[in-house]
């Protein structure tokens, strides 16, 4: 039996609101599927699983708050579904025909593998129902009295399908297959919203709380669960979380990220180097690249400086990894933090996978996903907790240069300013051309400027090539 625990979701997380369950007891579970959400002091975030299993108990209900590492379920193997345990074993032995009955009558031949028929209803055992974990998880959410159905399934067995039709019929409107969280069916309840009428966009499109809310009719915040709101205070790790005001999250973020960038000053040994990047190379081959796709598939000088940022820090992987334990480790591929500003103030810094596999397009098409995620709260776990080198780009907010902080436990940072014109010589002749400043703020512990120089003047050379990135 292993432990589902509130994960580290960044160095500054200490603790986290479990907001929603994805799954319910019973449920199968594969490593990476989300399971819960979990809010942190600066971000709302989808936690997937790290082992394939069945989801045998939840132990925190939603609306708790607790520290990092405290068990939040329980996963056993995963199971096969058994065959029915009342289910005749007529069929069993070997060659029937061969050993007759005396006492029988004749009967007419019989068929080359007899099965009976299921039981009707009334012939059932008193009490037992057969039906799967997830079959009786789904009826008891339904409303559905299971000791009313007549399964359709092998001996008697009471599926999925009897539910729905059953749920339906009580309803009386056409069956269908309505997947929604618990927390989600008791939010609609309390605001009175149809869950027929709501469009899922969790796991197998399942309706889920932030689903509920959103089709709510006029403002409305979360309601924590009667049991959390009347939670003594502190009687354990575990504490009731009410739904903060937005401007207490702000500032609940501010503090975060303020502890975080206090401590990064103070523990890490920064240096900082700065250099100008010649654009026009790239930016001419953004603009004809453009002018023969589709508008789907247009790029942004952002996708260009984050391609090149990447591919730098695997040539130079003394800046692509972590210093924990008073010693440097590697990334395991290049996993690109980008700094997103959130509404309502703030960032986060969610982690482009493997960004210097990534063809143009597909980190373009990545940037846009993991953007507007992250403005509403759907962020997933490994996202912001893999990043092996972030980058920060103000340049739509017309600022020119920007030194950043490091991001604990990362050894580097990349900044990119503005795009802008300026005089610039080529081979002995002054002219116009599109530049740009990039900076490097990068951990003493780990490496020295001539390090951080050559990763810079990478950056600059594959700008140079942008055919090539």
């Amino acid at each position: 039996m292993a432990e589902f625990t509130m994960p580290s979701l960044g160095a500054d997380m200490d603790e986290g609101t479990l907001l929603e369950w994805l799954v319910g007891p019973g449920d199968l579970v594969h490593k990476g599927d989300p399971v819960a959400v979990v809010e942190t002091a600066k971000s709302t975030i989808e936690v997937e699983c790290f082992e394939t299993g069945t989801m045998t108990k939840l132990l925190v209900e939603p609306g708790a708050t607790v520290p990092v590492g405290t068990p939040l379920a329980l996963i056993g193997p995963a199971k096969e579904r058994q065959p029915a345990r009342h289910a005749p074993k007529k069929s069993k032995p070997a060659e029937p025909a061969e050993i007759p009955k005396p006492p029988e009558p004749p009967s007419p031949p019989p068929e080359p593998v007899p099965v009976p028929a299921p039981a009707p209803a009334a012939a059932r055992l008193p009490g037992h129902i057969e039906a799967g974990p997830l079959v009786r998880h789904l009826a008891e959410h339904s409303g559905v009295d299971l000791e009313t159905l007549h399964g359709s399934g092998p001996g008697g067995r009471v599926t999925r399908t009897d539910i729905e039709h059953a749920a339906a019929a009580r309803a009386g409107t056409k069956p269908a297959r309505l997947r929604a969280t618990p927390l989600a069916r008791r939010l609609a309840a309390e605001l009175g919203v149809d869950l027929a009428t709501v469009k899922g966009t969790g796991r197998q499109s399942a309706v889920r709380a932030s689903d509920v809310r959103h089709a709510a009719p006029g403002p409305s915040a979360p309601t924590p669960p009667a049991s959390a709101a009347a939670a003594p205070v502190r009687p354990s790790p575990v504490r009731p979380s009410a739904a903060r005001p937005s401007e207490d999250r702000a500032a609940a973020m501010r503090q975060a990220i303020s502890g975080l960038m206090s401590r990064a000053n103070r523990d890490i040994p920064h240096y900082y180097l700065s250099t100008t990047m010649d654009m026009a190379a790239a930016t001419d081959w953004l603009h004809e690249h453009n002018r023969r796709s589709p508008v789907g598939e247009r790029l942004l000088p952002a996708a260009l400086l984050l391609k090149a940022a990447a591919l730098a820090a695997r040539e130079v992987p003394e800046l692509n990894g972590f210093w924990t334990d008073d010693h440097f480790t590697g990334g395991e591929g290049v996993h690109l933090g980008v700094a997103v500003s959130l509404r309502g103030g703030g960032l986060v810094a969610p982690a482009l996978h493997d960004a210097d596999t990534l063809g143009l397009p597909r980190l373009m098409a990545g940037l846009k996903d993991v953007v507007a995620r992250a403005r509403t709260g759907r962020l997933r776990g490994s996202e912001v907790s893999d990043a092996t080198i972030t980058v920060t780009n103000l340049g739509d907010q017309g600022v020119e240069t920007v030194f950043g902080v490091i991001y604990p436990p990362q050894v580097a940072l990349v900044g990119f300013g503005r795009v802008v014109d300026r005089p610039w010589a080529v081979d002995g002749l002054l002219g116009v051309r599109p530049v740009v400043t990039a900076t490097l703020s990068a951990d003493h512990r780990a490496t020295d400027g001539a390090v951080g120089a050559r990763y810079l003047s990478a950056v600059s050379r594959l700008l140079q090539n942008p055919e090539e990135l």
